[in-house]
């Protein structure tokens, strides 16, 4: 009964007897309480801490704060060894942010200094250089690296337009992956192993677009103004088309790569030519074409860039073979590509400077000179039509095969909805009897096959 008012009351409850107790929990049920461990401060003036309640309660006002246990003390549960993952991981992230960093900047100065030694040469022949309208290189002052536009960390594009003969012309950079040099490391050890692998080399392109007769069309006007005046511009000015065809002038070891690549190259026959260096060899459509571009001052920049020089093709067809007739319309270009130095010095590019003015002005000589004789004009056009006529053919095909399709949907549609229609007895009659003539028609194919 007093245990009773005790519990009543709030009082103390009894404690659960210890034999009760699981024998698998022994020595936990056994354990005592963990206590801070405290160091009594030197001064005996000092105010009481935790160590002077051993019940655990609330210290008093004004009493120091409880002492750091071990779990607080870093230094005192760890070691040096327990960061060696850390050791190895953060050093390595470094490294790689440090290259990363480097190797843009190494690019993006490696860029600019080629802008710096070519920028002057296409100045002299385009009225407009660079992403900026009507600016010239003096606007620029020193820091032509403006000029240019970064489209990857790999690539930088510029521009040119405002000459005779050229629509626009466009200039690619393309540089290694210096940013990652574990991805520059895998490629150049995959392209020795497997040939659809090409190796990273540093190259820039241009590529020009001719007007090819067709100024009113590509120059654009913003007024009807403008529309009269250049009715008006246009008029008395030479015609600037020339003959369609492909030639080339590729170095021997671009050769196989090109023609596994481009398919208007693939339409030419391969020559050696006596006035070309050995490493030099000629694909072109006609032995005249030949003779037409390949002069004396072409001859001597191809000796001249040795093996900077990759290749120079003037083409009317598209680099993809065309699957529909939409794109095979024919769109001339001419197509340079140069290796580039590993010097950063503006007069590495002295041996390849012939090669790039050639081209800069080779649009004057196509219009001058690319007017062939009416056999070589039709052999061309011959080809050309052969590779239409197999792409209309494939078109052809593919749009019965759409009507015949087109034309099993709908009977399909109408079998259905005369099915529908009928009893339930005259659909089993009109199913046998499409059975039985499926039957008799696979009785004939076997036959005739026999």
């Amino acid at each position: 009964m007093g245990d009773f008012f005790k519990g009543l009351f709030g009082g103390q409850k009894p404690v659960a007897s210890e034999a009760g107790t699981d024998d698998d929990f022994a020595d936990f049920a056994s354990a005592p309480s963990p206590s801070p461990i405290y160091n009594p401060p030197s001064d005996s003036s000092a105010a009481p801490t935790a160590a002077t309640f051993p019940e655990h309660e609330a210290l008093p006002t004004g009493a120091a704060k409880i002492p750091y246990t071990k779990w607080y003390r870093i230094w005192e549960r760890t070691s040096p060894s327990d960061f060696y993952a850390e050791a190895v991981v953060i050093p390595f992230i470094m490294v790689l942010a440090l290259l990363h960093v480097w190797g843009r900047r190494k690019n993006k100065r490696k860029a600019g200094v080629w802008i710096a030694a070519h920028a002057p040469s296409v100045e002299k022949e385009f009225a407009s250089i660079g992403f900026d309208k009507r600016k010239g290189l003096s606007d620029y002052g020193e820091d032509f690296s403006r000029l240019l536009k970064e489209k990857s960390a790999q690539e930088y594009v510029t521009y040119a337009t405002g000459r005779q003969n050229v629509a626009f012309v466009d200039f690619k950079v393309k540089l290694f992956k210096r940013y990652n040099p574990i991805s520059l490391a895998a490629e150049t050890a995959l392209s020795f192993f497997f040939e659809t692998i090409r190796q990273p080399k540093e190259v820039m392109e241009a590529t020009m677009y001719a007007f090819d007769g067709k100024e009113k069309e590509l120059v654009p006007v913003k007024s009807k103004a403008e529309l009269d005046a250049k009715d008006s511009r246009f008029k008395g000015m030479p015609n600037s088309g020339y003959d369609a065809c492909v030639w080339a002038v590729v170095h021997k070891e671009q050769m196989k790569g090109l023609r596994d690549e481009r398919y208007d190259v693939s339409l030419t026959a391969t020559k050696d030519h006596k006035n070309l260096p050995q490493w030099a060899s000629v694909m072109s459509e006609s032995a005249e074409v030949t003779e037409t571009f390949l002069t004396k001052d072409l001859i001597e920049a191809v000796e001249k860039a040795g093996d900077a020089f990759e290749y120079l093709i003037v083409t009317d067809q598209p680099v993809d073979k065309p699957a529909k007739l939409n794109e095979a319309t024919p769109r001339k270009r001419v197509i340079l590509s140069l290796r580039l130095p590993s010097s950063m010095h503006a007069s590495a590019y002295e041996p390849t400077m012939p090669i790039f003015e050639y081209f800069l002005r080779m649009p004057d000589t196509l219009v001058a000179t690319a007017h062939f004789r009416g056999e070589v004009t039709r052999k061309i056009r011959a080809t050309r039509e052969e590779e239409t006529r197999k792409l209309r053919k494939a078109d052809e095909g593919e749009k019965a095969e759409e009507r015949r399709l087109e034309a099993e949907k709908k009977k399909k549609e109408m079998r259905d909805t005369r099915l529908k229609g009928l009893s339930a007895d005259e659909q089993r009659k009109f199913l046998e009897r499409e059975r039985e003539k499926g039957q008799k028609k696979q009785e004939k194919k076997m036959s005739r096959k026999a």
